[in-house]
């Protein structure tokens, strides 16, 4: 059974993909749930901030030979996960 429970667990765990799936099907059954509005967005805006700055942050991440990249890599970790 899909529930907002569900979908605050594996958003939790980081699952985020699997937990905008049951707000989706949530939101088909009832458009009108504003707990499950709010999670999507939120979820779905996370991702289109981020978007460029991942790509940019893996190129890094693969090419990081210092400890400032690191540092860089960390702190960016850091604040997506906030």
């Amino acid at each position: 059974m899909k529930t907002l429970t569900l979908a605050s667990i594996y958003e939790t765990q980081g699952h985020r993909y699997e937990a905008a799936e049951i707000y989706k099907t949530i939101l088909e059954n009832d458009p009108n749930n504003t707990e499950a509005k709010v999670a999507l967005k939120r979820l779905t805006s996370n991702r289109k901030n981020y978007g460029k700055a991942e790509k940019n942050m893996l190129d890094l991440f693969i090419q990081m030979d210092s400890e400032i990249e690191y540092n860089e890599f960390e702190r960016w970790l850091l604040k997506i996960w906030k």
